[in-house]
């Protein structure tokens, strides 16, 4: 009998995989898709020598995440650290820049540059605590209580209407509605507001860190640790029933929650089946990838010293994009995340080429090639952008599902990113990752919820050892 079977490779399926092979047990992962990785892969999608990050491609929680600081992720892979964490677009050659240094952002945003220090210093002071806090189930209570409420009001006051009141000027709010815009839903939420924080925090202090070679670099290292401690992964392997399993002592499911249903649903306790099945998906991103003959030709040139550029002008046209596709339509005037990795990293395209990657958000389920309405908005911030063309290669949201059955309808958060959602995920407990005895769920529809951290799989993985086998946690350095 194997101890442990893990359905799904994605970051948090290896994270749960290292750990658990690292404790000494024997470990087997199941891939449906013929290569690992999930949301942390690297693909030639555009032209031979073209290496586009096929989901996330810009880590604001590389070195944040305590899964990663204990695998020790720096040792194992070459980050480049950018001096300016993002960028946000403004027509006439405007821009809103944050640099990893908060004071020199602080300087730049003139009559609100002390309240954007008043917002954020505290936070950056303690931005350790901070990722802690927000990668930590609630509950028990957490361990910096003062840190939490801090992060708590200020999430709570930016995920309402009176997240403007702060500032006088139009660049600041805009800035933030573009990290809030990552949760893909409406501006005014307890969710934008908390997701937002973290990343605007993390851009101060460690940085938005991109992986030389691409996000394949972070799943290849812990793959790589994972089977240098015995562990065996399958690949082209799809799991729909327990039964297709062989027999384990516990089984983790680096799936979405519906998925856990399908396979799972008859060993699972009917409260916690229904919970998985109320959980609701939110809506979806479809991406386009570029291969140009030179870079993204900003019309502010600070926002070439970034790998994160926020498009959508300013904070009233990303809150009207965003409440659009919450409405289940198409933004007239959409929000975009362009990154540009190979501003940093050589090895992503042919001297003197680069690559781009650009996501936009639409109603779940769409099928709508956004190659266009990306191209335009760039275009609109970069004037001459089309002209460095030299091909694209368009996702649409049904494709990114089909490519990884965890991202139903194109959400690539595996669920809606809601604070009811960040409470109960997929249920209010001190163990959400426990689905049954010997059954857990690891994925990004546990605690603390997106992102490439690894974390979901760490708590998961830590959880079995301790109800299932009884061992402590083992060492994760080299």
């Amino acid at each position: 009998m194997i101890d442990v079977v893990i359905v799904g490779s994605g970051p948090n399926g290896l994270a749960a995989a290292v750990v658990l092979a690292r404790a000494g047990l024997s470990v087997r992962v199941f891939e449906a898709e013929e290569s690992i990785g999930g949301g942390a892969r690297t693909l030639e999608l555009t032209e031979p020598g073209f290496r586009h990050d096929w989901g996330s491609a810009v880590h604001a929680m590389a070195f944040a995440s305590p899964f990663f600081q204990q695998f020790g992720i720096e040792k194992r892979v070459p980050f480049v650290v950018p001096d300016v964490s993002y960028g946000h677009a403004l027509d006439g050659g405007q821009a809103g820049i944050a640099w990893r240094d908060l004071a020199r952002t602080s300087d730049g945003l003139g009559v609100d540059g002390a309240a954007w220090l008043r917002l954020l210093k505290p936070l950056v002071d303690n931005g350790q605590r901070v990722a802690e806090f927000v990668t930590s189930p609630l509950l028990p209570l957490p361990t910096h209580p003062l840190t939490a409420l801090s992060y708590g009001l200020r999430a709570i006051e930016q995920g309402s209407p009176l997240a403007g009141l702060r500032f006088r000027g139009d660049v600041a709010p805009a800035m933030l509605a573009g990290v809030y815009a990552h949760s893909i839903g409406r501006l005014a939420t307890l969710g934008a507001g908390a997701a937002g924080m973290l990343l605007a925090t993390l851009a101060h202090s460690v940085g938005w860190a991109i992986p030389v070679g691409g996000s394949q670099a972070i799943t290849d290292a812990m793959a790589a640790d994972f089977e240098a401690h015995g562990g065996v992964i399958e690949t082209g392997h799809r799991i729909e029933s327990l039964d297709e399993l062989p027999a384990a002592r516990a089984v983790l499911f680096d799936t979405s929650a519906r998925q856990l249903a399908q396979i799972a649903g008859e060993r699972l306790d009917p409260s916690y089946l229904r919970a998985l099945l109320r959980f609701r998906m939110g809506n979806a991103a479809s991406k386009v990838d570029f291969a140009l003959t030179a870079p993204v030709p900003w019309a502010n040139a600070d926002l070439s010293r970034t790998g994160t550029v926020h498009i959508g002008g300013l904070r009233a046209e990303v809150a009207a994009a965003e409440s659009a596709v919450a409405r289940g339509q198409y933004a007239r005037s959409p929000y975009v995340l362009v990154s540009q990795p190979s501003l940093f990293d050589c090895t992503r395209a042919p001297a003197g080429m680069h690559t781009v990657w650009a996501y936009t958000h639409v109603p779940a389920g769409s099928d709508r090639d956004m190659t266009e309405p990306i191209t335009a908005q760039i275009e609109r911030f970069a004037p001459g952008f089309r002209d460095v063309i030299l091909a694209s290669h368009a996702t649409p949201a049904t494709e990114l599902e089909r490519a990884d059955a965890n991202l139903i309808g194109g959400d690539i958060a595996t669920g809606a990113a809601s604070f009811a959602q960040l409470l109960a995920r997929p249920v209010m407990s001190s163990q959400p990752w426990r689905a049954a005895p010997g059954l857990y769920l690891c994925s990004a529809a546990t605690p603390p919820g997106p992102g490439v951290h690894g974390m979901g799989g760490f708590h998961a993985a830590r959880l079995a050892l301790r109800q299932t086998f009884g061992l402590p946690m083992p060492s994760l350095g080299s």
